[in-house]
Order: C-alpha cells, then sequence, then structure tokens
C-alpha cells in the first residue's frame, strides 16, 4: 500500500506544480502542461473558424500548441480530431512582432489612417503566407494590399491553386488568428480590422474546401465587430466558446500535480492509481478526476486543503467555495485566475499558517482569491481602462445596487466626460508596440455602458434588476457586499 503524502510534501509538490507565471504571453505550452478538457474539443474543430473566450481561458494557449506540430499531434489524438494530422497551420496574427508575416500594431494605425480596406490587408496576409510571388518582391504591407485590389483575377486564381493542391495532397491550410485586442487603441478602429479577418474566413470557408482559418477571440470583441457582409450569421453556427467547468478547473490542477517536474509527482500518481503514461513523459489523468467525478476530486482537494473554510461547513465548503469566489459575471472562472489563487494560497500558508495540518490554509485560500481578483483587475485596466473608472465610482458602495443609483454615480464622477478626455489624450500619440487602449462602443449612453459591462462578465444583473459585481472583480475595487470577502489588507 502506497504510504500517503504528508502535508509537507502537499506542499512540496503544489510548489513544484503551480507556476509563478501563469499568463499565456509568458509560459509556452508544452508536452507535460497541455491539458485537453473536454469543453475544448468543439473550438480544435478544423471548421470552428470562431473560438470565444475571455482573458486567461487559454485563447493564446491553443493559439501556440496548433502551431507545434507535437502539441498538434497529442490534441488530435486525446480529442479523437483525426483531421488535425492533415493540417498546414500558419500564423495570421499574432502578440509576437512578425513584420514579415502581418503587419504589427503600429503598422496597423498607420494603414487604418491611410484608408487600407481591413479586408484587403489581411487578404494580402493570407496570401503571403502561402508565398505568392508578385507579393513576395513587395515590403511594405500597404503595396500588398493596394496589389490585392488592384489584382483580383490573380488573386483567385493563387486562392484556386492552393485550394486543388491541398485537396490533391489531403491537407487543410489553418490560419490562426490571436491577440486581437492588439489590434489598435481605438476600439471602432479594432472592430473594423476584426470584421475583415471575419469576412475573409466566411470567403474561404465558402469558397473552398482546404483553406480554414481559426479566429481566437473575446466575446466583447466579437460581438462589436462590424459584420456588415452577407451570410455573416453563418459564422455563429460553428463558433465554439472556451469554457471551463469546475470538474475542468480540478482535472487541471491535478494534471499540473501528476505532470510536475518533481519525484513527488509519481508519489501522487500512485495514491490515486489509473494515471496512463506516454513515451514522451506526458501522464494521462485517470479518467475520475478527468470525466467529471466531483465526488472523487471533492476527496482529492479536501487532503490537500481540509473540508471547509472554517471550522465547520456553515463557512463553506473548500471545494466549492474556491471557484464560485473565482467566478465573473457570465459563470465563467479563468484557469489562470484558478491557479493564480492556490499559488498564492501556498505562499500564504507556508509563511503564516507552516504548522496548519493541511497543505492549504482556508485563510491563504482567501488571500489567494484576494490576490486573483487584484491580477484579474490589472489585466482588466491593461485592455481596457475605462472599465476601471467606470467601477472606480462605486468603491465604497455595496452591491446589489439599483442601476439608476450606479448611474447617478457615474453623473456625479462625470465619467462621460472623464471617457471623452480619455479618447482625446490618445488619439494623436504614438502607442508603444504591445500598448492597447479600447474604449467602451457608446461612450455617452450610461445605460448601454451597463449593458458592455454585462457582456464582458465585470457587472451581473440579478432577476430583480439589481446590479452586482463578481468577487473577483468586486474586491479589489473596494465594493462591499455583506457577509462577502473583504479586499485584501495592505
Amino acid at each position: 500500500m502506497t504510504t500517503p503524502l504528508s502535508v509537507q510534501e502537499y506542499r512540496e509538490l503544489l510548489a513544484a506544480a503551480l507556476p509563478e507565471a501563469t499568463d499565456g504571453d509568458t509560459v509556452e505550452p508544452n508536452v507535460q502542461s497541455l491539458f485537453t478538457p473536454d469543453s475544448h474539443r468543439a473550438a480544435l474543430y478544423v471548421d470552428s473558424t470562431v473560438v470565444r473566450g475571455g482573458r486567461g481561458v487559454g485563447k493564446t494557449f491553443w493559439y501556440r500548441s496548433l502551431l507545434d506540430e507535437t502539441l498538434r499531434e497529442i490534441a488530435a489524438q486525446e480529442y479523437g480530431i483525426d483531421r488535425l494530422r492533415r493540417v498546414e497551420v500558419y500564423r495570421g496574427y499574432g502578440a509576437a512582432m512578425e513584420p514579415d508575416l502581418y503587419p504589427g500594431t503600429g503598422n496597423l494605425r498607420q494603414l487604418m489612417e491611410e484608408g487600407v480596406p481591413p479586408y484587403d490587408l489581411w487578404y494580402a496576409v493570407l496570401l503571403t503566407a502561402f508565398g505568392q510571388p508578385e507579393l513576395r518582391e513587395l515590403t511594405e504591407w500597404r503595396d500588398k494590399a493596394a496589389w490585392v485590389r488592384n489584382n483580383p483575377g490573380a488573386v483567385e486564381r493563387t486562392i484556386q491553386v492552393v485550394d486543388r493542391q491541398a485537396q490533391a495532397d489531403g491537407v487543410t491550410h489553418l490560419i490562426l488568428f490571436d491577440a486581437l485586442d492588439r489590434l489598435h487603441r481605438v476600439r471602432a478602429q479594432a472592430d473594423r480590422l476584426v470584421g475583415g479577418i471575419l469576412e475573409l474566413a466566411l470567403a474561404m470557408r465558402l469558397g473552398t474546401r482546404a483553406i480554414r482559418f481559426k479566429v481566437f477571440i473575446r466575446p466583447d470583441m466579437y460581438d462589436g465587430a462590424l459584420l456588415h457582409f452577407p451570410d455573416a450569421s453563418k459564422l455563429i453556427s460553428n463558433a465554439a466558446a472556451l469554457t471551463w467547468s469546475r470538474a475542468n478547473l480540478y482535472g487541471l490542477l491535478f494534471h499540473t500535480m501528476g505532470n510536475a517536474d518533481s519525484g513527488l509527482a509519481a508519489h501522487f500518481r500512485d495514491l490515486i492509481g489509473g494515471w496512463q503514461g506516454e513515451a514522451a513523459g506526458r501522464r494521462h489523468l485517470p479518467p475520475a478526476l478527468l470525466s467529471g467525478d466531483e465526488q472523487f476530486q471533492t476527496k482529492q482537494f479536501t487532503k490537500i486543503a481540509g473540508p471547509y473554510m472554517g471550522s465547520n461547513f456553515r463557512k463553506g465548503h473548500t471545494f466549492t467555495w474556491l471557484p464560485n469566489h473565482l467566478m465573473d459575471g457570465v459563470e465563467q472562472v479563468s484557469p489562470r485566475s484558478f491557479l493564480s489563487a492556490l499559488q498564492k494560497a501556498l505562499s500564504e500558508t507556508r509563511s503564516q499558517y507552516a504548522g496548519y495540518e493541511f497543505a492549504l490554509h482556508h485563510e491563504g485560500i482567501r488571500r489567494g482569491v484576494q490576490k486573483a481578483s487584484e491580477t484579474r483587475v490589472i489585466e482588466v485596466s491593461e485592455d481596457m481602462p475605462w472599465v476601471s473608472r467606470a467601477i472606480e465610482p462605486l468603491a465604497g458602495h455595496q452591491v446589489p445596487i439599483e442601476q439608476e443609483k450606479v448611474e447617478d454615480l457615474w453623473r456625479e464622477s462625470r465619467l462621460v466626460d472623464d471617457l471623452r478626455k480619455e479618447a482625446q489624450r490618445y488619439e494623436p500619440v504614438p502607442l508603444e508596440e504591445d500598448e492597447v487602449r479600447t474604449g467602451p462602443r457608446y461612450p455617452e449612453d450610461l445605460a448601454e455602458l451597463i449593458e458592455e459591462l454585462i457582456e464582458l462578465g465585470v457587472m451581473r444583473r440579478r432577476a430583480d434588476g439589481r446590479i452586482d459585481l463578481p468577487d473577483v472583480y468586486r474586491i479589489a475595487f473596494g465594493v462591499g457586499r455583506k457577509g462577502g470577502v473583504p479586499r485584501v489588507a495592505t
């Protein structure tokens, strides 16, 4: 019989498993870290053009994984998507600066100012990926886009040749788009650029058999894109979403523990049993941890964190409390927030509650949620500074709150004026290559501002019409709730 892990051994294993940095820009996927939740299968279908997901749910992770032949093969095997084995993958846009493959942020800003049509621009990116000879001779993207516009016959013939050859070879050309929030600092222009990508994606889907786009996009950007072209609704019919169930989140935790770079990982696997190995060193979760057996998952997490968020069940059960308090307004928890909260919980427990009977102390878990809230607010502020400006007037008040009260607070703080000044302040100023500033779609309509915040998951509307803020945003913004998790003390 395998000896149980001690409290200290669980802490050592968690320290090895939980990454200090969990953002998609700094963590490269690898064979050991690749996790394939069942809810992501549809997003990996070659014909799933639009893949919607908020920040931290895995868009960049899958974008990079699909670019890697080894990881793509693992995904094809575990999801049973044989077609993934027969794709040639290209970068259509991403966070990395690849000026020979696609225009960067500064270039896009200039191209939009010059009135270059987004559709022509992305067509030039597509043809460049296919090695179109005439475009190979051109260095500037404005010239490539102009060539596309001026040579429609050559463009169509190129696509036809590429498509027919791909069919003959039994492959599909898959063009990936990610980091679309970096396209342009002005929301209206970003919407135009996204609209151009999606219009071309649909044209390839309807007009070819072996050329497909896969566009990883935030829901609010997809909803705001300018889809004023025929049959745009067909993009919705095959859209997929990167969602995470509670079972998926805990499956991810146990996957990272079982694949950690630590000798204790093998001990952990032996305790549970049922793990399967690969030649590459990657271990598969046993079905009870992967397929949604929450009773078994609860049992395993209780060994790590104890059963309750205090002395008894009235304080909440650790297994449900953690994801419930990380959930946003559309009832989603990002794995980034989940792992970040656990990493902070471990750090707090080791420094403040080293003698506790379990590896994670409930107060450490609370502080982990507080830290995750701060991180989420920072992320939103980086992506959309206007969100912070909209929520700041609510600090010191309690939710749920009447919508009329929210609008009154915004009028008192002159939010509309601030949003207008913010837009004017940054409009003429060149930004750094990786800096993005986007604003709300209707900055002067307070009711529409609330609706957009609800779409973003920053707010939610209760059945009685009152406005609420989920804890993952509420805590760091200093908004109260009776009996809720307090803001972290500084």
